[in-house]
């Protein structure tokens, strides 16, 4: 958990501890401190404040990224700029909870994006998407790769649109985890992605899933 607030750091190890599939490895106050720290313990999941050193600093998610590739990022945040939690997502982040929000929010959204989902609100996904749209409202380039999707991948996005797991994908398809996980990397090889939330957010900005409810 990296925050600049001892308090707050000691605060969510108070409240994970007590947690029986969470084990809190490690914390850090500062920027250089955090990226020295995720080389050492090697965390699943990071919980993130921004304003590490005082300042606001999203490139941190980045540069937490690179140091920290098989880590994924949760924003924990008091700041409720939704422009500042857009640009957060579009820099790598995989969930976004504010402090206002409850225990069992945050433990949620830690348990789904550790199976690889993704924890944004839908009014927060919707801003997200209109954000990205703008400079692509004009035309779309992206036709030709999303007609090279066979009839199954596009089953499978639109299931992962809904927030299932592969294991769930591969249940309502009747076929293996394999399988989905095959036709999971065709689809990121054809549109051009890396990863399940980059592919989240594409499905439902070219309609290929719907929002959820």
């Amino acid at each position: 958990m990296l925050d600049q607030h001892v308090l707050v750091r000691e605060g969510l190890r108070m409240l994970l501890s007590g947690h029986p599939e969470i084990q809190v490895v490690g914390e850090a106050g500062g920027g250089q401190e955090a990226l020295i720290l995720v080389k050492q313990v090697y965390p699943d999941i990071i919980l993130l404040e921004l304003n590490l050193d005082g300042e606001l600093n999203v490139e941190i998610i980045q540069d937490l990224i690179g140091e920290a590739r098989q880590a994924k990022i949760i924003l924990v945040t008091g700041i409720g700029d939704g422009e500042i939690h857009n640009l957060a997502v579009q820099m790598g982040a995989m969930g976004v909870v504010l402090k206002t929000q409850s225990r069992g929010v945050l433990v949620k959204a830690i348990q789904k994006v550790h199976e690889g989902e993704v924890w944004i609100d839908r009014a927060m996904m919707a801003s997200v998407l209109a954000h990205l749209s703008r400079p692509r409202a004009k035309e779309d380039p992206e036709k030709t790769r999303i007609e090279s999707l066979s009839d199954r991948e596009r089953e499978v996005i639109v299931l992962l649109g809904e927030g299932l797991k592969n294991k769930d994908i591969a249940d309502r398809l009747s076929i293996s985890e394999t399988t989905v996980r095959h036709h999971l990397t065709s689809i990121y090889n054809k549109l051009a992605l890396s990863d399940r939330l980059e592919l989240i957010i594409y499905a439902f900005r070219h309609n290929l899933a719907e929002l959820p409810q």
